[in-house]
């Protein structure tokens, strides 16, 4: 399970096709470029261990790094395009990195780090260079493309999204030196999507981001082809499936809204039933969204909950949530533990703080402290990303919503994220976050913050009509007392709302406790 033999068996394969340019790399030039990675790597003085930093858009030349790394012990973090100058800069530090890889199409923001990241030994830029860096292209066709005498397993050490503070690395060491020994995930995948050879996997979300990184390695690893979309285009994505006559994709919720937003002729001309499965997670799917997704593609969607620490994963197939609707599955890495407030184990139906047990260890990097607040106050191996939810008398999940997001009113607790679900069936509404904000008498009320679908109908009536429509719906304390419209919310490209964002403007000289 590893591009190396694949490219002995299949090398002019198509490992990677880019979406829009066609850019196509073969297993035969991954496993050459990831092995001049390598040999760059000790070059430089790196050894099993030891930290890079990656920093490219959705590229095609992106895996020949984080293979390169994989196969010479190196743990490399993928730092989002997003980010600005200062939040880049820690990342850098932060991971205690020693080279930083990026691209001529992130100049300027790689430009701002050179003097911001001075423990830096190395910077290299593809496509081109500005000072401070050197070019790509040449340090590596200086190297050969053999395999280096000490190979070993490294692996990646994500940032956490950062919705409810400063993002903080995870690593969770390889369970296995031997480079082609398969992760947790690619067995998962192998066993549960069917993922092998033949898999046309198509990956819409940007690559910097844990499930959208891996998911495609686990394809390359199993010598697969993946399809990579530069951008998430809706009308796009159903033309490539058609294309390349995908197998297998991973989306987020709020690209199935965007598919099923549409116009019918559009969503109805490309053909689509080669799609065998279609993963989505990341962010809450709401029922209504989910049910038109399977009237229109079919029993093939298959849902997960799981983070960036991977310490526990759950699964949920067509059919079983079909059964159990709003269900983000059973777990198939760890096992679920509910609790509540006293770290006593809840009973079915009753919500708490989700933990798994026996799952796989992570710690954050440089936060002892936040590793500590990550484990149960007894039982030490089990451990929580800090959503709240509850189990079934059979063991399927259901997520409440995240500690962080919730609003207390009056001494009542309301987790925003089934009225959150709710609007976005609405058809004016394009995207909604719905916070608390200050009141002088409850301490907090619930608001929404409404991305309409024509910004032109923002205002007090359809601001009228989106409250009716949620009193209609849910109980009345679940419901926003006011609505505010915004051109565009702070998404993620995974789908997850940056709510701190827009609880900051609220809570500006409130002194904010919810951030």
């Amino acid at each position: 399970m590893h591009p190396s033999i694949h490219a002995q068996h299949t090398p002019e394969k198509p490992a990677v096709i880019m979406g829009s340019s066609g850019a196509v790399v073969t297993y035969r030039e991954l496993d050459e470029r990831s092995n001049q990675v390598a040999h760059l790597f000790r070059a430089l003085g790196l050894r099993p261990g030891d930290r890079v930093a990656f920093m490219l858009e959705n590229h095609p030349r992106l895996f020949e790094l984080c293979w390169g790394a994989q196969r010479s012990g190196i743990i490399y973090i993928c730092l989002s395009t997003k980010l600005n100058a200062a939040d880049a800069a820690y990342i850098v530090n932060d991971s205690a990195a020693q080279v930083l890889v990026t691209t001529h199409a992130q100049a300027e923001i790689a430009a701002s780090l050179v003097a911001q990241t001075p423990a830096l030994t190395r910077r290299l830029m593809l496509d081109g260079t500005v000072p401070g860096y050197d070019a790509y292209e040449p340090a590596l066709a200086s190297c050969p493309t053999t395999r280096i005498a000490d190979e070993v397993t490294g692996g990646d050490m994500l940032y956490s999204s950062g919705t409810t503070g400063r993002p903080k690395g995870v690593y969770a060491p390889p369970a296995s030196p031997r480079i082609e020994d398969p992760t947790t995930l690619t067995s998962l995948c192998q066993r549960l999507y069917g993922f092998d050879a033949e898999t046309r996997y198509l990956s819409p979300a940007p690559l910097y981001h844990a499930a959208p990184l891996r998911y495609n390695m686990s394809v390359q690893a199993l010598g697969g082809t993946a399809v990579v979309m530069e951008h998430f285009d809706a009308e796009q994505y159903l033309q490539l499936v058609q294309q390349h006559r995908i197998t297998h994709t991973q989306l987020v919720p709020t690209m199935f809204s965007r598919m099923l937003k549409l116009p019918e002729a559009q969503r109805q001309a490309c053909d689509v039933s080669s799609l065998r499965v279609a993963i989505h997670a990341a962010a809450p799917c709401p029922v209504q969204v989910k049910e038109a997704m399977i009237a229109w593609w079919g029993p093939v969607i298959w849902e997960y909950y799981a983070g960036t620490e991977g310490n526990g994963v759950t699964v949920v197939s067509t059919q079983e949530w079909l059964q159990r609707k709003g269900t983000v599955g059973r777990a198939m890495v760890g096992k679920l533990r509910i609790c509540g407030p006293d770290g006593e184990l809840q009973p079915p139906g009753e919500p708490g703080t989700i933990y798994f047990a026996e799952g796989r260890p992570f710690e954050y990097h440089n936060d002892p402290a936040k590793t500590a607040e990550s484990r149960h106050p007894r039982h030490p191996d089990w451990s929580t990303i800090g959503d709240v939810g509850y189990a079934d008398a059979d063991g399927y999940l259901f997520l409440t919503d995240r500690k962080a997001n919730m609003i207390i009113s009056g001494g009542v607790n309301i987790y925003p994220q089934e009225a959150e679900n709710l609007l976005m069936t609405h058809p004016k509404v394009l995207d909604v976050a719905v916070i608390g904000v200050p009141n002088e008498d409850f301490g907090e009320e619930v608001k929404a913050v409404v991305q309409p679908a024509d910004m032109a109908q923002a205002g007090p009536e359809l601001a009228a009509e989106l409250i009716a429509f949620c009193r209609a719906n849910l109980s009345t304390i679940k419901c926003p007392r006011s609505v505010d419209f915004e051109s565009e919310l702070p998404r993620l490209p995974t789908g997850k709302l940056l709510k701190r964002l827009l609880r900051d403007r609220y809570w500006a000289g409130h002194g904010n406790k919810l951030v």
